[in-house]
């Protein structure tokens, strides 16, 4: 499983490029509207390093963007809504399909159960 810290830089790289594609940028229009280091910006858009947060914002205020944008998951330029699957399963009301019959709390539990194999996170 790949680590937290590795995941933000890869989630602002994406959303850093993202950004300059959309607005027709390029990474020398960051660098020399806001006067950052050329390997500095060019190591963000890799995602070996993470900006500090002053240089977030910045950013955010450069493309017109919250300093979410920058640094949540998005899915075609939309954010990406975080589900708890655990306490989504154990909302009442909540009521999960499969081949049209409802699944039952075992069948519910042994999803959990894969989804935290797959997760590397076998208790």
């Amino acid at each position: 499983m790949e680590n937290t810290d590795q995941v933000n830089k890869d989630i602002m790289a994406e959303n850093l490029q993202y950004y300059l594609d959309k607005q027709g940028k390029t990474p020398a229009n960051l660098i020399d509207t806001l006067q950052y280091k050329k390997s500095t910006v060019y190591n963000w858009l890799s995602g070996n390093t993470y900006p500090r947060i002053d240089k977030i914002e910045a950013m955010a205020a450069y493309f017109g963007v919250s300093k979410a944008d920058l640094v949540e998951r998005h899915v075609d330029g939309e954010k990406v809504e975080h589900i708890n699957l655990d306490e989504a399963l154990r909302k009442q009301g909540v009521v999960m399909e499969f081949q049209g019959k409802e699944l039952s709390d075992k069948a519910k539990r042994k999803i959990l159960d894969i989804l935290k194999i797959v997760d590397g996170d076998e208790d």
